[in-house]
């Protein structure tokens, strides 16, 4: 089905005739540079010769800068074709993701493929089998560490959502953590969607250093039906080297355990520990695991923008026109010499 996005346009269409008959006249120099005496009997001479040639050039001359000028006004008013109505079934899951992006992720105390890796990489490798598997899913990305960022709002382009979290840094929010912002920033971003449908995953290594309490934000958050899902990600014990041999150490010692299971139960939502990759690859299938919330169908059509076929015909005409233009000038400038030969 062929389409007018903007007919409205068409309305210019008398434009150039008002501007040809109300406009001024540019005024044309006073004096000529070069006096001929003989002028007006070159001028009467050309005119009797190829006569009818120069008419039918000055016709096509005429005719087409109408045509340019409505070719232009049908690209303006944005044609386009429309397809067939499309049906897209959503499951209605909203999933925010809130990922801790402060200096402690840093720490390599994870393993993929039995190669020991940092925290964010683990984390990155695990989200991306879990980002392809919400296909139908709104997702939504913010990342946080000093202040917290809205990366990517709820979408349903889960390839922009995958890349933005593929090409997130440590460091890139702030060293510290702010765990109450990146709640308030999901508490705003989801309090539009419906009550059963607002979920919040946090992933954090840490503790709330940078922000406001976090239990505040939570209180807020199961007051607008909004369930979070808490991971607390990091290993529990590793080696550090130092100077009498390798000591077993807790990277985890700052992880804030108490504050992320209280956010979970205030919410109706669920704590995780992910001491290792397949924990957390284990947790995420869990939360694949969620009852979707009804929502109707919704249907769209495809849309084909055509605006540059009359684009492209305005071009070819233009050229056309500057062409004749050009072998009108050559043809009388040759009329004039044979009148002048002669005389």
């Amino acid at each position: 089905m062929f389409e007018l996005q903007w007919p409205w346009v068409f309305l210019a269409l008398p434009l150039p005739w008002l501007v040809y008959r109300l406009a001024t006249p540019v005024a044309r120099s006073g004096g000529a540079a070069l006096q001929v005496p003989f002028y007006r009997e070159l001028s009467t001479a050309a005119e009797r010769t190829g006569n009818d040639q120069l008419q039918e050039k000055r016709q096509w001359k005429s005719i087409l800068p109408l045509l340019i000028w409505l070719s232009l006004l049908l690209a303006a008013a944005r044609p386009s074709w429309l397809g067939e109505p499309v049906q897209v079934a959503g499951t209605g899951r909203d999933f925010m993701m809130a990922i801790d992006l402060s200096g402690s992720m840093a720490i390599d105390d994870l393993k993929l493929d039995g190669v020991a890796v940092d925290r964010l990489t683990a984390a990155k490798d695990i989200l991306k089998e879990f980002i392809e598997r919400r296909r139908g899913d709104r997702l939504g990305l913010i990342l946080f560490g000093s202040n917290a960022y809205l990366q990517a709002p709820l979408t349903f382009d889960l390839t922009t959502v995958s890349t933005l979290m593929g090409e997130a840094e440590i460091g890139m929010a702030g060293k510290l953590t702010a765990i109450g912002d990146a709640l308030g920033l999901a508490v705003k971003n989801l309090r539009q969607r419906p009550q059963e449908n607002r979920v919040l995953v946090l992933m954090t290594d840490g503790t709330n250093t940078a922000s406001t309490e976090p239990l505040q934000v939570a209180k807020l958050a199961a007051d607008e039906h909004i369930r979070i899902y808490t991971i607390g990600l990091g290993a529990d014990e590793m080696l550090q080297p130092g100077l009498f041999g390798a000591q077993r150490v807790n990277p985890s010692a700052d992880l804030d355990e108490k504050t992320l299971k209280q956010i979970a139960e205030m919410t109706g939502g669920q704590y995780f520990r992910a001491k290792d990759t397949s924990q957390l690859e284990k947790i995420y299938g869990l939360l694949d695991q969620l009852e979707p919330a009804v929502q109707d169908e919704e249907s769209y059509r495809p849309s084909k923008a055509l605006f540059y076929w009359p684009l492209g015909i305005a071009l070819i005409l233009s050229l056309i026109l500057a062409l004749l233009r050009t072998r009108l000038m050559d043809t009388l400038r040759y009329k004039h010499g044979q009148g002048e030969h002669k005389l």
